[in-house]
């Protein structure tokens, strides 16, 4: 007897799949959740699942979502467990550059892909670690979301979620509501954050401000644009007094000395010296400044522009007096509580990572005592073994931030110390050489001063920028006579931007050592 098996029939119903990717921190699992609640609640099936990763800032995490309706008698589905490249309905990224790895993951197409994501920015450590500029292209992922997304939905989610008092993933949620790609009306996404009982109110409101501003943009049939720089149209503070006779003396003089052009960044620059040290500190930046001007030219004064701009910024080094003022400011302490949406009811307590070395420590010192530890290597070593050690400080306690008070008030003594001795001595070389060559070379003279971005931070990142910058000032006297000084100036600049090794530099001196 011969028996035909009959092949078992296939439901071939394919499941909504949606992919989110998010930080830690950014509630991507709170947006998952609700995500699964509202289908459950609709009468459909979901499961999710995720996939944690450690590489990126507080960990990058793949969220994935399958649901399909739920059927009288059909049984219970098999619903993957991760995203299948080509085959996502609906993306969301909690942060541009999360939305970015999507489409580079191939998780964007352009046939049934709903990409939705926040255009702020919380920075990768790959992009900090950069000496120069090594933030990700917006406009990148902007050109390859309009590419690869049939529908692309992108605005500060962040900025929402802050002015209504909640978190960016009630945001998200409301811009997932606002595309209306699930099928499933805004009272019901509302209900569920509302059965989740946990911040209502406040997630409700950012809910709605999501919503509403996506279908805003959609009505309005306005492509999403990139987010422009920080730096884009930055406003400077006017030159004008502050109602302080030494400062407003000051500004006053300011006022008639510089061409009008100037007023905004010779404002910036002392009122950053001045905080720095006193006022008598502002007049040695002013006097500094004032010099380039009479090499000037005409034409857009770029000389004095970068004087005004790079002096005020050497003469406000980072210093341990300065870092300890800073931490200890009350509009700092202020300023943490409103990044973290703290209550007036609720203590915040900040955690620094501080790790001096014995070169810190001499600088503070009076110059002939700095000297004296520096010229017995034996001592030095020995010091730096108890002071050079990581230390986590709580600066909201009294046993961490008193003595950091009384360290920042020590700005009074910084001109006797052996690091103001060392920046002063530093910078005068640096102005000397950009005044030499500014009388006959005008380019390579704004070039030098320009130069000095290379030099920031404190401690060992310092000590690495001041090298760099020494190794290309050097090689600006060799240059002087070419007609292209300038440019190979500002590329060696690069260059010593580029990695913090140097290597990059490297190539180019060696570049610049054929010319002669």
């Amino acid at each position: 007897m011969n028996l035909m098996l009959q092949a078992p029939s296939m439901d071939q119903t394919r499941p909504l799949a949606i992919a989110v990717l998010a930080m830690g921190g950014q509630g991507g699992g709170v947006l998952v959740d609700w995500i699964v609640a509202l289908a459950e609640s609709q009468g459909w099936i979901a499961q999710s699942t995720s996939v944690p990763g450690v590489a990126q800032r507080t960990g990058a995490t793949i969220y994935y979502v399958e649901m399909i309706p739920a059927r009288a008698g059909a049984p219970y589905p098999v619903l993957s467990l991760m995203p299948v490249p080509g085959d996502v309905d609906i993306v969301v990224g909690a942060e541009l550059m999360e939305a970015g790895r999507a489409i580079q993951r191939g998780l964007v197409t352009p046939d049934k892909t709903t990409l939705i994501t926040s255009s702020h920015r919380s920075f990768a450590v790959q992009e900090k670690l950069v000496p120069g500029d090594g933030i990700g292209d917006a406009s990148k992922v902007y050109e390859a979301a309009g590419a690869a997304a049939k529908h692309f939905v992108a605005f500060d989610m962040a900025a929402l979620a802050e002015s209504t008092g909640s978190a960016i993933s009630a945001v998200l949620f409301g811009a997932l509501a606002g595309t209306g790609v699930l099928p499933f009306q805004r009272a019901a996404y509302e209900a569920t954050i509302r059965v989740a009982g946990i911040g209502i109110e406040p997630s409700l409101r950012a809910f709605a401000a999501g919503f509403e501003r996506t279908v805003a943009d959609a009505a309005s049939a306005v492509l999403p644009e990139p987010p422009k720089p920080a730096s884009a149209g930055k406003q400077y503070p006017p030159l004008a007094p502050i109602g302080d006779a030494a400062f407003d003396a000051l500004v006053a003089d300011a006022r008639t000395t510089f061409p009008a052009p100037l007023h905004g960044m010779i404002a910036a620059g002392l009122r950053k010296v001045v905080d720095f040290q006193d006022v008598a500190y502002g007049r040695e930046y002013l006097d500094l400044v004032a010099g380039f001007l009479r090499l000037e030219r005409g034409g857009d004064l770029a000389l004095t522009r970068a004087a005004a701009k790079y002096i005020a910024v050497t003469m406000a080094y980072d210093d341990v007096i300065r870092v300890a003022d800073l931490k200890t400011r009350a509009s700092r302490f202020e300023r943490v509580r409103g990044e973290v949406l703290a209550k007036p009811d609720q203590l915040v307590y900040t955690t620094e990572f501080m790790h001096p070395r014995m070169e810190e420590v001499a600088g503070t010192l009076p110059v002939r005592l700095g000297l004296w530890l520096e010229a017995r290597p034996g001592l030095f070593k020995a010091l730096d073994r108890l002071v050079n050690r990581g230390r986590r400080v709580q600066t909201g306690t009294v046993r961490w931030f008193v003595p950091l008070y009384l360290l920042g008030g020590l700005k009074r003594f910084r001109r006797g110390t052996l690091r103001h001795q060392r920046e002063v001595a530093h910078r005068n070389g640096w102005l000397d050489l950009a005044r030499q060559i500014g009388a006959g070379d005008y380019e390579l003279a704004v070039a030098i001063l320009e130069a000095r971005r290379l030099v920031k931070g404190y401690s060992d990142t310092h000590a690495r920028g001041a090298s760099k910058f020494d190794r290309v000032i050097a090689a600006a006297p060799r240059l002087a006579g070419r007609t292209d000084a300038a440019q190979w100036l500002r590329r060696l600049c690069k260059a010593a931007l580029a990695d913090e090794e140097g290597k990059a530099l490297d190539g180019a001196l060696a570049t610049v050592e054929t010319f002669l």
